[in-house]
């Protein structure tokens, strides 16, 4: 019985399963959880971000965040700075500790890509980044519209 190749979808996700995976057994070594490294990196170009608007880039709720912070701020690889104009807000930054680990997690980003590109010709690598950038770009902007399902409907009962 022929089996269907898999679908985009579940080629891109499965990809990604598998390059977290292996990023996490290299990372392993550095007593961070995926979720806490991911926190760090993105904190890293955003220093002086609130709470509030790392977890909206996360696309995790607040205490979500929070916990992960008050983990990351115990073994002090961030701080946590009042806003100058209003004390119900946190800036987020990264302390001295943080760099060389950062600087770690990059090593350990760039064999994992290594270990997942292996194989793949220069020139095919450029392709998949330019299609799938075009394809990020086609979701963004698809995102901003109503759910085809909205038309659906309307054609059904129109």
């Amino acid at each position: 019985m022929p089996t269907n190749p898999p679908t985009l979808g579940f080629l891109l996700h499965d990809v990604a399963r598998f390059m977290r995976k292996r990023f996490e057994q290299n990372a392993r070594c550095l007593g961070l959880t995926r979720s806490q490294w991911q926190v760090l990196a993105f904190i890293a170009p955003n220093e002086g971000i609130h709470q509030a608007g790392l977890a909206d880039i996360l696309d995790i709720e607040g205490i979500t965040l929070v916990r992960i912070l008050d983990k990351l701020e115990a073994r002090g690889l961030i701080e946590r700075r009042q806003h100058p104009t209003d004390r119900r807000i946190w800036l987020l930054y990264l302390t001295a500790a943080a760099h060389p680990l950062l600087a770690r997690m990059r090593e350990i980003g760039e064999r994992t890509r290594a270990e997942a590109l292996e194989g793949v010709p220069d020139a095919e690598r450029a392709l998949l980044m330019q299609s799938l950038s075009a394809m990020r770009r086609n979701l963004v902007s698809a995102c901003d519209l109503p759910p085809c399902s909205d038309h659906t409907d309307e054609a059904r009962h129109g």
